[in-house]
């Protein structure tokens, strides 16, 4: 597991532009597909047959994008002006490695440096308007014949292993629930599955409308990566979820309040089967759910995730045994769910 999160966090994949991830996914899990294709939104959605049919559709669904930038503008200087992709807090811009688009330019997001910053402007965070690409050119034409607008601009997220099972790289919200649907896919599974790799969700959930809308499932089971509150700065009432504490199973988040049976179903599975569990009375965010569960006459859904800490940033940390225990339970559901049928 560790070495697929490796491959797959590395890849950019800035909502819109998942081309890379997805034709990643799509040459692992094709020897394995009894049907996969692209849906007009860049979703790709995979069928595999199960043991027995059950007359039951179940959808598997994860994004394959993450937050980024998008270059708006070239200066007569050469550099680059953009905006946020996704939710990013601009306090983690400053000094940050990028690449820019498919040829992956370096580059760096630069302001001021401190020698130059006012006193009163010292307690105050740019705007995203005082801040800009630097890929090194030396003036506008040169910029041009590198980068045009409106192209991406990923985080250059290396990534580090750390104690204690621990992994730092960019895009893990949401390269595990990926990688969880991609280890399912190498296996005999109990009961007929599609799995949904959605695009810009970080955007507005809004490629999975296209595949829960294709797909029609009766049972959605989201996999994501979420806000992991257990920094030393938060109170100990607050610290609502940890890496390394088990899969976070929700009841309720910004956009969806998850089906009570599949929350207990998933969470008696954990308790049954000795893996570790935690759940998020924090009610904030959104995921895919919130769109899958509208869809057609509505769909029951729940959700698994691994909390990350430094979300939406291009040092997110994980635990690897999280992502291994989602991929456990999430086996220990499907059997359930074709045993219910």
């Amino acid at each position: 597991m560790l070495k697929l999160l490796q491959e797959l966090c590395a890849l950019p994949g800035v909502s819109s532009f998942e081309d890379e991830v997805r034709d990643f996914i799509k040459a692992q899990v094709q020897p394995f597909a009894d049907e996969i294709r692209t849906d007009p939104m860049g979703n790709l959605i995979v069928f595999k047959r199960g043991a027995k049919p059950t007359g039951r559709k179940l959808l598997l669904s994860a994004h394959m994008d993450e937050v980024g930038l998008i270059v708006t503008e070239i200066t007569e200087e050469g550099f680059l002006k953009f905006r946020p992709v996704g939710g990013i807090d601009r306090r983690v811009l400053l000094g940050k490695r990028v690449f820019v688009g498919p040829e992956r330019i370096p580059g760096v997001i630069g302001n001021k440096a401190i020698h130059l910053v006012k006193a009163k402007e010292r307690g105050n965070i740019p705007s995203a308007e005082e801040l800009y690409l630097d890929i090194g050119a030396s003036d506008r034409e040169e910029a041009e014949s590198l980068v045009h607008l409106g192209e991406y601009a990923a985080f250059d997220g290396t990534s580090v292993v750390l104690g204690g099972g621990l992994l730092k790289v960019k895009a893990l919200d949401d390269r595990a629930g990926c990688a969880v649907m991609m280890g399912l896919l190498r296996e005999p599974l109990p009961m007929d599955c599609t799995f949904a790799f959605t695009v810009q969700e970080e955007v507005g959930t809004r490629g999975a409308f296209g595949a829960a809308f294709s797909v029609q499932p009766e049972i959605a089971l989201v996999l994501e990566g979420t806000t992991a509150a257990d920094s030393p700065t938060t109170p100990e009432h607050k610290r609502v979820c940890a890496p390394g504490r088990g899969p976070v199973i929700p009841f309720m988040d910004g956009g969806t309040i998850y089906d009570q049976g599949l929350y207990r179903l998933l969470t008696g599975l954990c308790r049954e089967h000795g893996i570790p569990w935690q759940t998020k009375e924090y009610i904030s965010g959104g995921t895919d759910a919130r769109t899958i569960q509208r869809t057609g006459a509505g769909v029951r859904v729940a959700g698994v995730s691994a909390a990350v800490r430094y979300l939406h940033s291009p040092a997110s940390v994980g635990s690897v045994h999280d992502v291994e225990d989602m991929l456990r339970l999430t086996r220990l559901f499907l059997a359930a769910v074709a045993g219910q049928c």
